[in-house]
């Protein structure tokens, strides 16, 4: 059995390849890795006694020659291979390259393998949902996907995962990743502006790299025992952990000074952070994979207490006085380009309007955290009072309307009709007998596409300017797509009146329609 990991030298992927190196099955592993990534001496080094097992590809995935000679002979393609934010932030031109095109390019190659096609595993993400608050804390599989304006990490890896699923290969599989809990997370975070991005309400629920790398190793272990193809093959799934890893921006910032003693209000104000156009969700449908494979072992709780364990020297942050950490570990990243506070100091509108609904939204954020309501605080964005428990309950969870019964395994015709209308467009095609067959549709804008009823009803796509151009048009749309309006108007008035782009330069832009 031979896999071929993309990835690798990434936090999920490091875990991965440990967890698949367990599997004895597993006679070769093909680590495809950028050849400047110096990541992957370490990798080997600590995996010396698997020496023989691991073959290190060097090259890029937007390269579809190196993609060749990374799937050639392998039983199993795992694509992990992503630029994350704040690197997709920094370098949008390689988050096209590798979320876009480099997906294109292994999923044509697996495409072109006529005999003994290998499988795909590939990795999407929770970023695709788009911005969430209390009106709506739970998705599904089958939610539509309201990418955030700018968010280039969130548009490229739509238009990948879009690729796969209306591929032509025989057994792939889209996993959408949750949040994810990694050694290097703080690092990440303090180095950028990213985290004035994360909505103080926005919901996250997290799962550690270790998990998602047992995920795929189970993943693999059963198939192998068996076929999966009537549970698992040719599916979406959420990612999910567990309703005890449901959490707020708020929780987790705070769960991550509690290491240095302090909270998230010691360090942060109410007006640090952006108070719509994130991305995060708790996934309804998360148990979906673990009853299959059994990989929810840890915690939000269990990371943190290890974090505090293996990096002791955080600890020292205790004797330091709080306004100091504040000023110079929080407040130093206004600088960032990346940062809201630098966005309103150099008037950058369509980041403004974006992230906070215009400046005169911006000015009106409470200055105090007494005057700011948090979900944890039984209070929600707008300071009503609300049961937060029971907003964490399934039970309570408000669904949207799909226009059909999204629970149901038997689609018809109808289905098709009602969902097509209710985004404003059409069902072109006559009849209906496959969920995998191509199937003619019309959006609002009377243009005219092929997908097929999985990838619209079961997953959640639906065309619009975002898969081909780096354009966010949804408050045009959401008049007249009754689905996106649902979730759009959560945190958008509807008078709000913005085409969201970047340029060829990718400089963020805004213009009235």
């Amino acid at each position: 059995m031979i896999i071929a990991l993309t990835g690798a030298t990434g936090n999920m992927g490091q875990a991965t390849l440990e967890k698949v190196l367990e599997i004895s099955e597993v006679d070769k592993i093909k680590l495809l890795v950028l050849p400047k990534d110096k990541r992957i001496k370490k990798i080997l080094k600590r995996h010396k006694a698997d020496k023989k097992r691991l073959e290190v590809v060097y090259g890029n995935i937007a390269d579809k020659n190196v993609c060749e000679k990374l799937v050639e002979g392998v039983n199993y393609v795992v694509n992990l291979a992503a630029v994350i934010p704040p690197h997709s932030d920094q370098y949008l031109e390689k988050a096209v390259e590798c979320n876009q095109i480099g997906v294109d390019n292994l999923v044509s190659v697996i495409e072109s393998v006529t005999e003994n096609q290998p499988k795909l595993i590939h990795t999407s993400t929770v970023a695709l949902y788009g911005n969430r608050n209390s009106l709506h804390l739970w998705a599904q599989v089958g939610d539509p996907l309201l990418v955030s304006p700018f968010d280039i990490y969130s548009a490229t890896k739509l238009r990948g995962e879009f690729r796969v699923l209306e591929s032509q290969i025989k057994n792939w599989v889209v996993i959408r990743q949750s949040a994810m809990l990694h050694k290097n997370m703080l690092n990440d975070n303090m180095s950028d502006g990213l985290m004035f991005h994360t909505c103080f309400n926005a919901p996250l629920e997290w799962v550690t790299a270790e998990d998602s790398g047992l995920l795929i190793a189970n993943i693999l272990r059963e198939d192998i025992k068996e076929d999966l193809s009537k549970v698992f093959w040719k599916r979406c799934f959420n990612l999910g952990s567990g309703i005890e890893n449901c959490l707020t921006g708020y929780d987790t910032l705070n769960d991550g000074f509690k290491i240095i003693g302090g909270s998230a209000k010691d360090f942060f104000e109410p007006n640090f952070n952006a108070t719509r156009n994130f991305h995060g969700v708790w996934f309804y449908d998360g148990e979906k994979l673990d009853n299959l494979f059994h990989y929810q072992t840890q915690t939000a709780k269990d990371f943190w207490a290890n974090f505090a364990k293996e990096h002791g020297y955080f600890k020292m942050g205790r004797i330091v006085p709080k306004s100091l950490i504040k000023k110079f570990a929080i407040k130093r990243l206004f600088k960032s380009p990346n940062a809201a506070r630098y966005w309103v100091k150099h008037n950058d509108e369509p980041k403004i309007f974006a992230y906070f609904g215009g400046k005169d939204k911006y000015d009106a954020i409470a200055k105090k955290w007494n005057d700011f309501g948090l979900l944890i605080e039984n209070k929600d964005e707008w300071n009503n009072q609300v049961d937060y428990e029971q907003l964490k309950s399934k039970q309570n969870a408000k669904i949207i309307d799909y226009g059909y019964d999204i629970n149901s395994e038997e689609i018809t015709l109808k289905d098709l009709k009602n969902v097509a209308q209710m985004h404003g467009g059409k069902l072109l095609s006559k009849s209906f007998k496959d969920m995998y067959e191509k199937l003619d549709w019309e959006n609002s804008d009377g243009e005219q596409f092929s997908a097929n009823a999985y990838t619209i009803l079961k997953a959640g796509h639906w065309i619009n300017r975002t898969y081909t151009e780096n354009v966010w048009d949804f408050d045009r749309l959401s008049k007249t797509d009754k689905i996106y309006a649902q979730l759009w108007y959560d945190s958008h008035d509807k008078d709000e009146d913005k085409l969201y782009y970047l340029d060829e330069n990718y400089n963020s832009r805004m213009k009235n329609l």
